[in-house]
């Protein structure tokens, strides 16, 4: 499976995935760590963390797949929002919550 394919089936078989530097639990820069700070005060569920410091493929894939060079990237419901900057700006307009409530419940209905 190529890069871009496993980032597609990724982010498409998932409601939440945020590409980013080190794990939820050990954030490798601060603005992975802050998008991690950013779902959890969104009270994302089910969050999945791809790190891309574990495969270069992935590392370079995902700046390609969203045709966005930084890393962190958000998605949700397959959709691509953004990294920590939009991140950060969604959150304080109240629109994440909203995106990332309607994807928890998409969870729960599973």
């Amino acid at each position: 499976m190529s890069a871009r394919d496993s980032i597609h089936e990724t982010v498409t078989s998932h409601p939440v995935v945020l590409f980013m530097k080190g794990t939820a639990q050990f954030p490798m820069c601060g603005f992975s760590g802050r998008a991690i700070q950013i779902l959890k005060a969104c009270e994302a569920e089910k969050v999945v963390t791809v790190n891309v410091l574990d495969d270069p493929e992935i590392r370079q894939g995902i700046k390609e797949y969203a045709n966005w060079p930084t890393i962190p990237q958000l998605y949700v419901n397959g959709e691509f929002l953004g990294g920590c900057d939009i991140m950060t700006e969604m959150y304080q307009s109240g629109e994440l919550q909203a995106l990332i409530a309607a994807a928890n419940a998409s969870t729960k209905s599973e």
